[in-house]
């Protein structure tokens, strides 16, 4: 914590690492009562920057340094105006010493002929640019998601570092089931690991004999059955999986797959197949199959059109609250009429 710069913007939709991160943060601080007495987390829904000035000029109690946390922030400092970014630049420019202020800015990684990029740094370019000028004050720690292909390599890691082992065919087969999520994958890693209670190293059959691989399979299953226009094959999926999952979880799910669809159908449109979809998205073989065979079942316009408003409802859950169940449902009845 001694070390932790006065700002610290923690950006990224690994949830996994931002949640380890922050956890080592407030380890920090002292001991798990000194760090409760220390620490702050603000929801940037109801974000008042003046509250957020008094919170860290708020001296730390038993210890050297307070914490101050701004969860799911993209959306506020979207929305700022020119004379609040002002404000909470001034905010930032005269942060105490004992303050460590940090900033949860959710956003994703994605590929373009290539390249890759944020999506959503335009919306908070103007910090970063400010930061760039004041590194003596911050810095930035991004937290993507790793490549699917990274996968079987990040879970013999995170089973390694829990005192465990799994053989490579073992981490190559629960990558394949859980994707890039990785907090489904750490704990499915914590479950398996407890199986085999550190007399050996997990193998295929622990994998499928205490791993689901329904969840992911429904997600595939959730765009079969709108590429289908099958509402209510459709709806049954979605039901199944929102009572696997919380909401949040799920919807950062389909996300992603209509994410991978646009750009599994961009490469199909300019004459490449399922082998290229693999190269340039960075997935496993099957994974880049079943994209291929349901980007073919869209248009990209239709694509385009489901990815907007699946970005609205996203910004409605973290900014009014708005029921995610509802409104995906909704989103359903629409796609399949």
């Amino acid at each position: 914590m001694a070390d932790l710069p006065r700002l610290t913007i923690l950006r990224g939709d690994d949830l996994a690492r931002v949640q380890a991160l922050l956890t080592e943060f407030k380890a920090g601080i002292g001991d798990a009562l000194t760090a409760e007495m220390n620490t702050t987390l603000l929801d940037a829904d109801t974000l008042n920057l003046d509250a957020l000035r008094a919170d860290c000029l708020t001296m730390p109690f038993l210890a050297e340094r307070r914490l101050v946390i701004v969860d799911k922030a993209r959306p506020i400092l979207t929305k700022l105006n020119a004379a609040e970014r002002t404000k909470l630049l001034d905010i930032l420019e005269n942060l105490p010493d004992s303050a460590a202020l940090v900033l949860v800015v959710e956003d994703a990684q994605t590929y373009r002929r290539g390249e890759r990029f944020w999506e959503n740094a335009r919306a908070y370019t103007w910090l970063l640019e400010w930061l760039g000028g004041h590194a003596e004050i911050g810095q930035v720690i991004d937290c993507a998601l790793p490549e699917d292909a990274e996968m079987p390599a990040w879970i013999a890691r995170q089973a390694r570092e829990a005192g465990g082992e799994f053989r490579t065919d073992a981490a190559h087969l629960l990558a394949s089931y859980v994707g890039n999520n990785t907090l489904r994958a750490n704990q499915e890693i914590a479950k398996l690991l407890t199986y085999v209670n550190g007399e050996r190293a997990v193998t295929t059959q622990d994998v499928v004999l205490l791993t689901s691989q329904e969840q992911e399979g429904n997600i595939f299953n959730l765009v079969d059955a709108l590429g289908e226009r099958n509402g209510a094959k459709a709806m049954a999926q979605f039901r199944v999986l929102s009572e696997k999952n919380e909401i949040i979880e799920l919807a950062g799910m389909i996300y992603r797959q209509f994410r991978l669809l646009i750009q599994a159908r961009e490469i199909l449109d300019e004459g490449g197949g399922s082998r290229l979809v693999e190269k340039e998205l960075r997935v496993l073989p099957f994974v880049a199959d079943k994209l291929s065979a349901q980007a073919r079942r869209f248009s990209m316009a239709q694509l385009l059109d489901v990815f907007e408003k699946l970005v609205q409802i996203d910004e409605d859950m973290k900014t009014s609250g708005t029921p995610g169940e509802v409104a995906f449902e909704v989103l359903i009845a629409e796609l399949t009429a």
